[in-house]
């Protein structure tokens, strides 16, 4: 496939043109919980951002960006290392569930998947491919036992409060490229 016509390619999701974005960020402090997962169970992680919110209202702290999910291990599809996290601005120390943790600055490519969170099963299958088209090194160390991710995010950015239909959420894909990977073309 030419890169013209990848450009334009149509991912099966709802509202949405597949064209990854590189972003360039900076640091930023969060705090989250971690938990190991499998495919079938990573919502129980999901499901416990109410615990942050609550740990940080305790302590007159606002999320300062929207709430994500980091994938810091995966061996698909029975193991997951993963972390729901909340952005804060930072002097934050975490306590016994919740720990103090920094997302490292980078260049990070960005995909949003508008639709029900089922969808980004796809939408993940379709970047990795992609980015195996444009022959990107992303931030990940292979290992035997499966992957370990420097940082890949999904942002979650809408609010289910303002929002209650899955079919509007949008969800921010970031995964972040190797340090010394040119930008795609």
């Amino acid at each position: 496939m030419s890169l013209d016509a990848l450009a334009g390619l149509h991912v099966m999701t709802r509202r949405v043109v597949f064209d990854p974005i590189v972003k360039v960020r900076g640091e930023q402090p969060y705090v989250a919980v971690r938990d190991v997962v499998s495919l079938e169970t990573v919502n129980e992680i999901a499901d416990r951002l109410p615990e942050v919110f609550e740990w940080l209202g305790e302590r007159g702290l606002e999320a300062v960006d929207a709430p994500f999910l980091r994938y810091r291990f995966i061996e698909m599809p029975g193991r997951l290392e993963v972390e729901a996290g909340v952005p804060v601005a930072g002097g934050v120390t975490g306590g016994d569930e919740v720990m103090a943790e920094i997302l490292p600055a980078g260049r990070y490519v960005s995909v949003t998947h508008f639709g029900r969170p089922e969808g980004l099963v796809g939408v993940i299958a379709e970047l990795l491919r992609w980015g195996g088209e444009h022959r990107v090194s992303w931030d990940v160390v292979e290992a035997d036992d499966g992957q370990q991710w420097g940082c890949r995010l999904e942002v979650f950015r809408t609010n289910p409060a303002e929002q209650p239909n899955p079919d509007e959420w949008g969800t921010e894909l970031l995964f972040r490229l190797a340090d010394d990977e040119p930008l795609p073309s």
